[in-house]
């Protein structure tokens, strides 16, 4: 089956932040499908908090696309009063890699699946590398005093109250481990073949720079991954997290924010390139700035966005 609109065959698409949680993003997911019977579907993190809400969105994307590939935000790792599972840090996560397992949903311990596009094989690499709170907060030079910051001015993340980081001692330890074997799978993988890296948190920091709070981009992401878009052959680098959907370039290389969100966002500036982000093939009509450039490119902009 071909994709109807153009002929082409399937897509590799891109979502991320659901949120099925909230009663009115639940019909959203409902209604997503897709448009050619090998459509891959990307989900970068936030489904919903309890695990029973991730099962029954991810059971129905899966039993839609042919192939669904997840890597978890911050919300699937909460551990809160309301979901039955009260599995804290390293054994919620592997708890619900399991759960996708079984669903057939590619998680970032498994190999990176092939997505097969027209100008040849492109690898789906979904990561799972926390936060380090190394995007500090303005004026300030240690976690502490970030922290410090973003508590006088009263935008704190929840995280801090509900995603637990056992057996390690800290989000920031546990970002270091999974930072380290996320970085060996890449540098281990077939440089001649182009990734796909996907994350619920950016590889890098500028995207935080349109934050209406910019003390909140320490929950964002980690310095350490600031060089791999450059290092590894990244043809496009897929996130979520911030609820401000848009593509932009950094050092030649697309990034692509592909968030749902929330109603009262969503209600706001509407979902003016759908629901669905298609990431390859690319065929936005944009092109690229000159890598040699060093400058940012915003190549869109929903209404309402900052």
């Amino acid at each position: 089956m071909t994709d109807r609109a153009n002929g082409r065959r399937g897509s590799l698409l891109a979502v991320s932040d659901l949120h099925v949680g909230v009663t009115d993003n639940r019909p959203i997911t409902e209604s997503l499908r897709p448009e050619s019977d090998e459509d891959w579907l990307i989900v970068a993190g936030d489904v919903a908090e309890r695990v029973e809400d991730v099962e029954w969105a991810l059971r129905l994307l899966a039993g839609r696309y042919a192939q669904v590939i997840w890597t978890p935000g911050n919300h699937e790792l909460w551990t809160t009063k309301h979901d039955r599972v009260q599995l804290r840090g390293q054994e919620r996560y592997e708890h619900l890699v399991e759960l996708c397992r079984g669903l057939g949903v590619t998680t970032p311990e498994d190999p990176y699946p092939l997505w097969p596009g027209p100008e040849g094989p492109v690898a789906v690499a979904p990561v799972f590398v926390l936060y380090d709170y190394s995007f500090r907060a303005p004026g300030t030079t240690t976690k502490e005093e970030s922290l410090a910051y973003a508590q006088g001015t009263g935008v704190v993340c929840t995280d801090e109250f509900l995603l637990h980081s056992d057996p390690y001692p800290s989000r920031d330890a546990w970002c270091r481990a999974r930072v380290a074997e996320t970085e060996r799978r890449l540098a281990a993988h077939d440089p001649e073949i182009p990734l796909v890296v996907v994350g619920h948190w950016p590889l890098v920091r500028r995207p935080m720079d349109v934050l209406t709070y910019p003390e909140f981009a320490q929950w964002c992401g980690t310095e350490l991954t600031a060089d791999w878009h450059r290092r590894f052959n990244v043809a496009a680098m897929v996130y979520g997290h911030l609820h401000i959907p848009r593509t932009t370039w950094y050092d030649g290389v697309r990034f692509e924010e592909v968030s749902i969100g929330y109603p009262r966002e969503w209600r706001q500036r509407g979902h003016p390139r759908g629901l669905l982000r298609r990431i390859l093939p690319y065929d936005e009509g944009v092109t690229a700035p000159d890598p040699a450039a060093g400058h940012d490119f915003m190549t869109s902009r929903g209404p309402g966005e900052p």
